[in-house]
């Protein structure tokens, strides 16, 4: 794991941020080989987590890669209601925040679907392997249909009862 991409997800996790690791990481987190250039998280945009995603990325300079300006990342109790994803750059790497999950829903529904890892000895949660697979459908890119091929062979070594051979 990229010592950037650690950083990142233990600043959250010791800040008490609630998210769940998905996405390129996730399937990394499971085994696949695949490269990611970013971290993505479903996370609940309630005012109280914003709040301390924010806090927690303080040192890094977050700024919003998707504006023209990549404004400052400035959250507050009053403007929080006008996000449903925030889409980072930090000095260690970019950060990608979502509220909802293709094929699979909002943030109380990916929590569900997801297991607890201990990653160097930090406990994270992670998007399940059942549930990455019916997200990675949903979104039909190709990047995911490779992933796709990995996660498939990936729950067929774990689990080789269910192999239909």
């Amino acid at each position: 794991m990229s010592s950037n991409f650690f950083n990142l997800l233990e600043r959250l996790g010791t800040a008490g941020v609630d998210f769940v690791v998905v996405g390129g990481f996730a399937g990394v987190a499971h085994g696949c080989t695949y490269v990611t250039q970013d971290i993505d998280i479903c996370c609940d945009f309630s005012p109280a987590n914003l709040l301390r995603l924010s806090q927690s990325l303080a040192e890094l300079h977050p700024v919003h890669r998707m504006t023209p300006n990549r404004k400052r990342l400035e959250l507050t109790e009053k403007n929080f209601k006008q996000f449903k994803n925030l889409y980072l750059d930090t000095d260690i790497g970019q950060l990608d925040c979502v509220s909802i999950i293709d094929g699979l829903g909002d943030y109380k529904k990916v929590k569900q679907a997801s297991e607890v890892i201990d990653v160097e000895g930090v406990q994270l949660r992670v998007l399940g392997i059942d549930a990455l697979i019916k997200a990675k459908k949903a979104m039909n890119r190709p990047r995911d249909k490779e992933a796709i091929v990995q996660l498939e062979a990936i729950k067929r070594l774990k689990n080789p009862k269910t192999d239909p051979c």
